[in-house]
């Protein structure tokens, strides 16, 4: 019976130990195919499908450069506006040419009669020039603040509706980027020239605007993003004025 028993023990340690073994190749078989499912789902969701990759390289990928104030500028509105506002401020240039050209006169004849005024009347001389220079000065100053703050409120009402434009073409041409040239600071070192969009962006601002162009245009060549000049402005006021000078030498 002692043998008889230790047999059976022996066997049921036996099937114990094979139940173990089983029963860990199971687990081990188990977590085997977890970790190949896992990281075929891993790779599947990490690479793209062949229809995405696709779509990635069909969409636009080219770069363009525009030249926004020249844009302004040339727009057949932009140069109506710009040109109505020029002929707006002439009679302000006119008469600050007069008042200056009135307070160089005085100072050319105190320079050369200074010699025969005595004090009194040399500082009178010096007194009604300085007053005059304030004036100019001040009057200077109010045109062009007045022409500036006009000139950049043309500008911001069509480019506005320029950068509609610009958006409109740059999706219907397959452009990724656009960057502006206009300004000193521009990051571009060097674009060719069949990347420069200013010219059709206008042409398709005039379209949209219905604006005609003036009856009157210099013959050119197409505006570019480097030959397209900046917004007109108005001819130069004149300088402010200089101090009139108190003795003999004749200012500067």
């Amino acid at each position: 019976m002692g043998a008889k028993s230790r047999r059976n023990q022996g066997v049921f340690n036996r099937n114990n130990m094979t139940r173990k073994i089983v029963s860990t190749l199971s687990v081990a078989a188990l977590l085997s195919a977890g970790a190949v499912a896992q990281s075929t789902a891993t790779a599947t969701n990490a690479a793209p499908s062949t229809s995405t990759a696709n779509s990635v390289i069909a969409g636009p990928n080219k770069v363009a450069i525009i030249n926004i104030q020249a844009a302004i500028a040339n727009t057949n509105e932009g140069q109506r506006d710009l040109d109505a506002l020029q002929k707006k401020f002439e009679p302000k240039q006119i008469e600050l040419k007069s008042l200056s050209d009135e307070v160089d006169n005085l100072k050319k004849q105190l320079a050369a009669q200074t010699d025969k005024l005595n004090e009194d009347e040399r500082n009178k001389r010096v007194q009604a020039i300085e007053s005059k220079q304030k004036t100019l000065q001040r009057n200077l100053e109010d045109a062009q603040n007045e022409y500036q703050t006009q000139s950049n409120e043309i500008a911001q009402r069509i480019g506005s509706k320029l950068m509609q434009s610009l958006d409109g073409y740059a999706k219907q041409n397959g452009y990724a980027v656009v960057i502006d040239v206009s300004s000193q600071q521009s990051p571009v070192l060097w674009a060719a020239t069949s990347v420069d969009i200013t010219k059709p962006v206008i042409d398709a601002y005039n379209v949209s605007s219905g604006v005609a162009a003036p009856a009157t245009k210099p013959t050119a060549s197409a505006p570019t993003a480097s030959n397209t000049p900046a917004p007109h402005r108005a001819a130069p006021l004149p300088s402010a004025p200089k101090p009139a000078s108190t003795t003999g030498t004749t200012p500067k």
